[in-house]
């Protein structure tokens, strides 16, 4: 379980022509895109930001994704995605996300995704930083 100081992030963006099939519906792979951004922007607020990992070569990397698709957004909708860190063990953690259209309130998506550290370019697998126990409720144990 998480405290309240667990990262959480927003973002907005709005459905283009690329991310939509013949029918103007977005296509399935797009809201994986989407969850990047998001994820990418919740990793920097995890102390994992683009220009810090190109200097440590320490990655977060995908390990599971498991996606619910609710209901159907179309082109030239404007989408809400948010991100939170949803669960820590010691060398995985798992983030999860909403893709919500604020216009009608409808719920997208909903995203979870296991992660893992790794140390490139060895690949070696590291324990999630010892500093994210803040965000631990205290007397939580660790998987």
């Amino acid at each position: 379980m998480l405290n309240e100081a667990a990262p959480r992030i927003r973002t907005e963006l709005q459905v283009m022509f690329f991310d939509t099939d013949c029918a103007a519906v977005v296509h399935n792979i797009a809201y994986l895109r989407f969850i990047e951004v998001a994820r990418t922007l919740l990793a920097e607020e995890l102390g994992l930001g683009l220009a810090q990992m190109a200097e440590t070569q320490k990655y977060p990397v995908v390990v599971r994704t498991e996606i619910d698709y609710r209901r159907a957004a179309k082109l030239g909708d404007k989408l809400a995605v948010e991100g939170w860190l949803d669960r820590l063990e010691r060398v995985r953690f798992w983030c999860a996300f909403q893709i919500l259209r604020p216009a009608d309130g409808a719920l997208i998506a909903e995203c979870r995704q296991m992660l893992a550290i790794i140390q490139m370019p060895e690949a070696k697998l590291l324990r999630v930083p010892d500093d994210w126990d803040r965000y631990r409720l205290p007397g939580a144990t660790v998987a």
